[in-house]
């Protein structure tokens, strides 16, 4: 039968029918270990009882009101994102993407209430906020951008980890109101920043009346080891924006606002039918929940570490390895040419990962997994990547 389905992914032949903790099953009841959290999303595996518990009894109540009237749940959890990022104000909406589009049109209107007619965005080489139209524009992927022109004006893309790339930019655009960029690229290759980097960006904004706009929506809610990834660097940004782990499975988006940038937008300046629904906010609450009573932010730390010191002993001296990178649970492994089929010979392993940039293997997996689940995870994925690169094209 004819798929009614629009022909837009590339998807691999398997569907999983359950799951429990960093485990999935197929409907043939072949077991895999979950490497990716369904690229950073299921923070706390699958089946979470918190989490199933929070949602199932929300259900039950109310799922979805609008921001039309007060939403209680909304407020809760806004307190708590507030609490862990040191914002002051929150908004909610579904998705990685609708959250950066949410905090280009903050950026925006900052510049307009300054009096700036063309306000321009600087953003980062090898990038990725989002597939709309106004985070493609910010998204430093020329194969993402293809034949999706004329995108909007208003962005500058510079080098990644670059200051002096910053400057440079700004010195031939006076209309510079913010910085955006993630301070661990995801989609990028897994490309951590620099603290001093990181730093100097700080005080670079500070000293220009610039915006810092970090996105955390792959990096953020424990995925380091720290609840944002730039916590790392002691720095406090403008902006954030968050997704993927915050709902643990469930879509859900927030943009965090502090300083210069809270109070930009006002009532009739953005909006959303469903973001920060009572469903959403339950699951998001629980999450949040659970990670600080299981302790899932030293425990991400801890088993990234292990996973990097185990795979660096395994494959640092391995022809065809270049780098091993990444902070906490949030790896990659970049390897001299294209390895997009190893995702489908882990599939047949039955471990679950995935390919960016072409050449970067990803790991993402969830933050409650075990030290001898990281081991089965090298156990199955070294071999692979030996025999790949063996097999020279």
């Amino acid at each position: 039968m004819t798929s009614a389905l629009s022909n837009i992914y590339g998807r691999l032949p398997v569907a999983f029918t359950h799951g429990q903790g960093v485990w999935l099953w197929d409907g043939e009841g072949k077991r895999y270990l979950d490497g990716l959290s369904g690229i950073g999303v299921s923070c706390l595996g699958h089946a979470h009882p918190g989490l199933v518990k929070a949602i199932s009894d929300q259900a039950a109540k109310v799922i979805h009101t609008s921001n039309i009237y007060e939403v209680p749940l909304q407020e809760q959890l806004a307190q708590r994102i507030v609490a862990i990022s040191g914002m002051t104000e929150v908004f909610f909406g579904n998705s990685g993407a609708e959250a950066n589009e949410g905090a280009i049109k903050l950026a925006r209107m900052f510049g307009s209430n300054k009096g700036i007619e063309t306000p321009t965005i600087i953003s980062m080489e090898s990038s990725w906020h989002g597939r709309t139209i106004g985070t493609l524009a910010a998204t430093g992927s020329d194969k993402a951008r293809q034949g999706f022109g004329p995108l909007p004006a208003g962005f500058v893309q510079v080098r990644y980890n670059s200051i002096e790339s910053i400057e440079k930019a700004a010195a031939q655009c006076p209309d510079v109101v913010a910085v955006l960029l993630e301070v661990l690229q995801g989609e990028g290759g897994i490309r951590p920043s620099d603290i001093e980097y990181l730093k100097a960006l700080r005080k670079l904004c500070d000293e220009r009346g610039w915006l810092m706009m970090i996105d955390e929506v792959q990096s953020g809610i424990g995925r380091t080891g720290k609840w944002l990834a730039h916590q790392w660097a002691e720095i406090l940004p403008d902006v954030i924006t968050l997704a993927k782990g915050l709902g643990g499975g469930v879509p859900i988006a927030a943009v965090g606002a502090r300083g210069p940038a809270a109070g930009v937008l006002k009532p009739g300046h953005h909006g959303t039918t469903f973001g920060g629904g009572p469903l959403v906010c339950a699951a998001s609450l629980a999450v949040l929940d659970a990670i600080e009573q299981q302790d899932l932010l030293k425990n991400a730390q801890a088993i990234g570490d292990h996973l990097q010191t185990r795979l660096h002993e395994a494959l640092d001296a391995v022809d065809g390895v270049r780098e091993i990178r990444g902070r906490g649970l949030m790896i990659g492994i970049e390897l001299a040419r294209p390895c997009a089929e190893l995702v489908r010979s882990a599939l047949t392993e039955g471990l679950l990962i995935n390919v960016t940039r072409d050449n970067v293997v990803r790991l993402l997996p969830p933050l409650v997994l075990s030290r001898e689940e990281a081991d089965q995870i090298v156990d199955t994925l070294v071999p692979l990547i030996q025999q790949f690169l063996a097999n020279k094209a």
